[in-house]
C-alpha cells in the first residue's frame, strides 16, 4: 500500500509485525578524496553554500575518525573515494540493501537472496557514482546479492535519502522532492518489499526526507515538524511510537535530525548536531534507550549532508 491518507497508514502500521532485524548487521561509507562541493547538488539544497571553502585533508581525517568510531562497535567497510565523484561521500542515496528473505512456514525453497539496490539519482553528478563496478561487485559478487538497478524505471529517488525506513516492521516514510517523485516513491517501495509506505510532502527546500526524519532500532524516532509541508504529518508520524524525539529549527539546521541507530543502543550524529540538542531531547533520546554519540564532521556537511547520509546499511 502507497497512500498519503494518514488513518488507512496507521491502520497498515499498528498491523505490521515487528519481526524483521530493525538494524543492519554492517554498514559501508565511501571516503572524501578529492572532496569538493558540487553545483549541481548544490541547486536544490539549501544546506550548502558554495561560497564556503572546503579542507579536502580535514574531510579525510574526519571520515576517517567517523570510521574507527563505527568500527569500535560494528563491521564497518570503508570504500575508496574517487575524484571524479566529488561529493560522493553520501553513499546511502545511491546504494542500499534488503536482507535475504526467509523462507514461509511449510515452503521448501530456498532463503532468498538479499538485494542490493541502486537509485535513480536526480543529478548527474551523483548518477556517476552509481557506475562504482567495485561497490557492485562487493555486493554481488562477493555477498551474492541480486542487483536490483532502478535506473531504468521511471521516477528519481534517492533511496535512502528520500525514503525512510522501519526496517523492522517493512514500513516506509517517502518525503517527495526535487529528488524524490512519485513514480520513484513506487519503484523504491517495490524494490525495498515494504508493506506500507506513507507519501507527503517536504517543506519548500528540503530535499530529502533523512535530514528531518529518522527511525531508530524500530522502537523511536526524530523528527522536525518544520521540515514538512504540512507538521501534521510529522505529528501522526510520531505518534505511531513510544518514543518520538521532537527537534526543533536550530537541532534541524545542525543535523541533528540526520541520525541513525545502527545498533539498538546507540543513536549517532555529528558533533555539531549533538551540541545543538536542548536538554528535552537528549532527554528523549535517552528515555528510549540510546546513549547519544557524536563525531565531528563540520566539514563534511558543508556538502549538504552529516553523518546519517555518510552512513550505508547492510542488511
Amino acid at each position: 500500500m502507497i497512500t498519503r491518507d494518514l488513518p488507512a497508514f496507521a491502520h497498515a502500521f499498528h498491523a505490521a509485525p515487528a519481526a524483521a532485524p530493525p538494524c543492519p548487521k554492517a554498514v559501508f561509507l565511501i571516503a572524501p578524496e578529492g572532496f569538493a562541493l558540487a553545483s549541481e547538488s548544490a541547486s536544490d539544497n539549501v544546506y550548502m553554500d558554495l561560497q564556503r571553502r572546503v579542507d579536502g585533508e580535514r574531510a579525510l581525517r574526519q571520515h576517517r575518525e567517523l570510521h574507527r568510531a563505527l568500527a569500535a562497535t560494528m563491521p564497518t567497510i570503508c570504500f575508496a573515494g574517487d575524484p571524479a565523484t566529488p561529493d560522493a561521500v553520501f553513499p546511502n542515496n545511491v546504494f542500499a540493501t534488503v536482507g535475504s528473505a526467509e523462507p514461509t512456514a511449510g515452503s521448501a525453497q530456498l532463503t532468498a537472496p538479499g538485494r542490493v539496490l541502486i537509485a535513480h539519482m536526480r543529478h548527474p553528478v551523483r548518477q556517476r557514482e552509481a557506475e562504482r563496478a567495485d561497490i557492485r561487485e562487493f555486493f554481488t559478487a562477493t555477498l551474492g546479492y541480486e542487483r536490483h538497478d532502478l535506473r531504468g524505471q521511471p521516477g528519481v529517488g534517492e533511496l535512502t535519502g528520500s525514503l525512510v525506513i522501519d526496517r523492522a516492521r517493512r514500513i516506509g516514510f517517502c518525503g517527495l522532492s526535487e529528488r524524490c517523485d512519485e513514480a520513484g516513491a513506487a519503484a523504491m517501495h517495490a524494490a525495498f518489499d515494504l508493506r506500507a509506505s506513507l507519501l507527503f510532502d517536504l517543506a519548500p527546500g528540503e530535499y530529502h526526507s533523512n535530514v528531518v526524519l529518522s527511525v531508530l532500532a524500530g522502537r523511536a524516532l526524530s523528527v522536525c515538524p518544520d521540515g514538512f509541508a504540512d507538521p501534521a504529518v510529522a505529528a501522526a508520524i510520531a505518534a505511531l511510537y513510544p518514543h518520538a524525539v521532537v527537534l526543533d529549527t536550530d537541532e534541524r539546521r545542525a543535523f541533528a535530525g540526520n541520525c541513525i541507530a545502527p545498533t539498538p543502543d546507540k543513536v549517532w550524529m555529528s558533533q555539531t548536531a549533538a551540541a545543538a540538542l536542548r536538554p528535552g531531547s537528549r532527554a528523549g533520546f535517552a528515555a528510549a534507550g540510546f546513549a547519544v554519540c557524536a563525531v565531528e564532521l563540520d566539514e563534511i556537511e558543508k556538502a549538504g549532508g552529516s553523518l546519517r547520509c555518510c552512513v550505508g546499511e547492510i542488511y
